[in-house]
């Protein structure tokens, strides 16, 4: 294990706490919007690194590279389709949000709906996120450091142990963050990271470019058009593992609930110091959210068009930064890669943490407590949550292939039902609670059944698009037959500025268009 790589390493990591403990030091974090909001003070580049870092991680820097190096650019939908959902989420959601106040997204669906509809929903959340999203980036964190730094190796212990080594490691910074410095340490630290993983993220295929180029970026460029064209392609067909026609299905109420409902992507936005500057955060994001292709399938390709196709697709990316990055940028790299592992492990720590303490302590068991003890009860389950994730993670490993592929299954049993309930109580006013309860037994019932026991033939986002309209109009029948006694009013409870953003419209546009630009490029009326 070179030193110069272990001290740009730790220099880079420890300047990434170090400023962020510096930012932060004075912040009350014995409040509810001190600790769980940041003190609803976050500026808009804050929340567009955060939500950038919160939303990378090993998975997609390898997934989606793997997909590239194996398939096409057209997997590129999960990054670039995300542009039109924040586009949405910024004209539409966020205002509702900050008009109600509100400090967890089962908060608006309390509003909307009454009190067993947030509870269920948190429920389904911490479900998620405890079992099904923690544990994972623990895991995929542990194994690219591993690689990165060949861990077994240099401490003379076998793969297992050194799993455990690493994910407590990644976990035990990770907790600090988000247990002891509140959202606020984790928003700065999020967005210095952010800066690092653009470089760094860049850096990879500009240098592979030149290298498959012989010296020559444009060179480079020319090869991948000339011998793969096929990868270029961003209209995926039947057989893709994102059907172009998804785009418009199940793809987009993925992103629409990921972007605009799940709570560990949501809490930095609803942070915002104001309408405004949440509105810029999110948009900001968005344009972001264009260059994903650049760095997290473009390698991919690079590496297919070097190495060839004989390759573990998995093995592609880490391949092609061990091939073509010099030795004293190993360390920054992979201390870029680590705050990308502790960004989605603390924002979905922190998120557990604030609504175990706010949906189910408060209510449950103690509803007059004051602030400072719900902050401190809620840094004790934080504590709890993450050793339990540490415990679980390296267990991963001795799970078939097929895991991941699981994972994904498990998300549409809460994502898309979320939505499909907080989207109808958003546009309707006199659907009642029942409704919304009856939609959630109905699709997830009818999903685990289509995914676990009757194999339909039908891309599972077609399956999720199909039991959004279904379950809609089931809402709205029930709505017709039995309405709510009183049409919906959402209570003005904002504690923030709320004019918009008078750019709103006009970025939002550009960032749409860019979308289909991008698009257009790189399809058979293109580029290629």
């Amino acid at each position: 294990m070179n030193l110069f790589v272990i001290i740009s390493f730790l220099f880079f990591t420890g300047l990434v706490a170090l400023i962020s403990y510096y930012t932060t030091r004075k912040e009350n974090l014995d409040t509810q919007d001190g600790y769980f909001l940041g003190g609803r003070n976050l500026g808009a580049w804050t929340i567009a690194g955060s939500l950038m870092l919160t939303n990378l991680s090993t998975e997609q820097l390898i997934g989606l590279n793997a997909q590239g190096y194996s398939d096409t650019i057209a997997v590129m939908g999960w990054e670039v389709g995300s542009a039109i959902a924040l586009v949405i989420v910024a004209l539409f959601l966020l205002p509702r949000y900050l008009k109600g106040g509100i400090t967890t997204i089962p908060d608006f669906l309390e509003d909307r709906y009454d009190f067993g509809t947030k509870q269920i929903v948190t429920i389904l959340f911490l479900f998620g996120y405890i079992f099904n999203l923690l544990p994972p980036i623990l895991y995929s964190g542990a194994v690219a450091i591993n690689g990165l730094f060949n861990i077994p190796e240099a401490l003379g212990v076998g793969r297992m142990p050194a799993l455990f080594i690493t994910v407590f490691a990644i976990g035990i910074v990770g907790s600090i963050y988000a247990i002891f410095g509140g959202l606020k340490a984790v928003a700065v630290s999020d967005s210095i990271n952010g800066i690092g993983l653009l470089i760094g993220g860049l850096m990879i295929p500009v240098i592979g470019l030149f290298v498959l180029g012989d010296g020559s970026f444009t060179n480079g460029i020319t090869t991948i058009v000339e011998n793969s064209p096929e990868k270029l392609n961003s209209i995926g067909d039947s057989d893709s593992p994102v059907p172009f026609g998804t785009m418009f299905t199940g793809m987009l109420l993925v992103n629409l609930f990921y972007w605009g409902t799940a709570q560990h992507i949501m809490q930095r936005a609803i942070a915002a110091k104001s309408l405004k500057e949440g509105q810029k955060g999110v948009l900001i994001a968005a344009f972001l959210k264009l260059l994903g292709p650049v760095f997290l399938i473009l390698p991919g390709i690079i590496a297919f068009n070097m190495f060839g196709p004989g390759l573990e697709p998995t093995d592609a990316y880490p391949r092609l930064v061990n091939e073509v990055l010099p030795v004293p940028l190993v360390g920054f790299f992979a201390a870029v890669l680590f705050g990308a592992i502790l960004s989605s492990f603390n924002s979905a720590l922190n998120s557990s943490v604030t609504l175990i303490a706010l949906n189910i302590y408060k209510p449950y068991f103690k509803p007059d407590a004051p602030d400072k003890e719900i902050v401190r009860k809620g840094k004790y389950v934080g504590i709890i949550i993450a050793i339990f994730a540490m415990c679980i993670a390296p267990l991963i490993d001795m799970v078939p292939q097929g895991f991941f592929q699981y994972l994904q299954i498990v998300n549409g049993f809460y994502n898309v039902p979320i939505f499909t309930i907080l989207i109808i109580g958003y546009l309707t006013k006199r659907v009642p609670s029942i409704a919304a309860k009856v939609s959630l037994f109905v699709f997830i019932s009818v999903y685990a059944t289509t995914q676990l026991f009757w194999d339909t033939g039908i891309h599972f986002l077609h399956i999720l698009a199909i039991l959004f309209v279904l379950c809609s109009g089931l809402m709205l029948l029930i709505g017709k037959i039995r309405p709510r006694n009183e049409s919906f009013t959402l209570e003005e409870k904002s504690k923030v500025e709320m004019t918009p953003w008078k750019l709103v419209w006009p970025v939002g546009i550009a960032a749409t268009i860019a979308m289909i630009v991008i698009y257009t490029l790189l399809s058979p009326i293109g580029i290629i």
